[in-house]
């Protein structure tokens, strides 16, 4: 069910409230292109600013239009354990297919904390669970040792990888075998961690290229792979811009550059400084986004 590209759909804003037109046309947009499945709410969708009852009505609303053309993923991990069972238990009433933990952030839990709090979740909830490490944002590490004690729960069905280690998701790989999953949670590394046995990415990228990532992990699946490298290297410029400054500025100011929503950010986000402005739209224009 899980495979390919995977947005990590933004979040947009109109007024300060989201704006569910534009999110509607995201979402249809992203079908049409070959995107295999939605995550709303998680990091790029701004999930930090969201109230609960945004949160949810943005995985509703979702759900509602993907209307089971491809999977959604609901992006409802928290720092507390039981704020995350909660949303995790919500997300599956709503109808999710899926659901995206991040590590719990900023307190910082040992190993063994990882492994409790993620085995509270999953036997809280009925839905495939997709573990989320990313140390950048998070000062905490999913090692994997850790990652394999996790792969032996039914629900626990993959992990998103943004270590950015490529050591660290071949010892996951190697660790786990066919037990677990591993998608890329950052858009450079997709490739390499494809030809690891990696499944895919859940990519920023894809907001703004959402055919051409799609495009590159169906060519890796079919083995053709001097296409996927070609394809790889050509969005290389394209992923670094996406992080110009913190995710998801420079990815909404992308979508609001082509027109695609009117680019709000939620503080303590904000605007890109000019010179990152520039350098974006100069990216933008030698893929002909603009």
């Amino acid at each position: 069910m899980l495979k390919g590209s995977i947005v990590a759909l933004v979040t947009p804003f109109s007024d300060g409230a989201v704006n569910e037109k534009a999110l509607s046309e995201l979402i249809e947009w992203h079908i049409s292109e070959g995107t295999n499945g939605i995550v709303p709410c998680g990091t790029t969708g701004e999930s930090a600013t969201l109230t609960y009852e945004e949160h949810y009505r943005v995985i509703k609303s979702t759900i509602e239009i993907v209307n089971k053309r491809v999977p959604v993923i609901a992006g409802t991990g928290a720092n507390s354990t039981d704020e995350t069972i909660t949303m995790t238990q919500e997300a599956g009433k709503l109808g999710a297919d899926a659901a995206l933990l991040v590590a719990p952030y900023y307190n910082k839990p040992t190993q063994e904390g990882l492994y409790r709090h993620y085995r509270a979740v999953a036997e809280a909830v009925d839905l495939p669970l997709i573990l989320y490490n990313v140390p950048g944002r998070t000062a905490v590490n999913i090692l994997p040792q850790t990652v394999a004690r996790l792969a032996g729960i039914e629900n626990i069905a993959a992990i998103k990888e943004a270590s950015g280690d490529m050591k660290q998701v071949s010892e996951v790989m190697r660790l786990c075998g066919d037990s677990i999953t591993v998608f890329s949670g950052d858009d450079f590394t997709t490739f390499p961690l494809l030809a690891l046995g990696g499944r895919g990415v859940i990519s920023v990228t894809a907001n703004v290229m959402p055919g051409m990532v799609s495009q590159m992990c169906a060519s890796y699946e079919k083995g053709l792979y001097d296409d996927a490298r070609q394809l790889h290297f050509k969005l290389e410029p394209l992923n670094a811009a996406m992080f110009l400054e913190t995710n998801p500025i420079p990815v909404k100011t992308a979508l609001s550059m082509m027109g695609r929503i009117g680019g709000e950010l939620r503080l303590p986000l904000c605007e890109m400084s000019e010179a990152n402005k520039n350098s974006l739209r100069e990216t933008l224009l030698s893929y002909g986004l603009v």
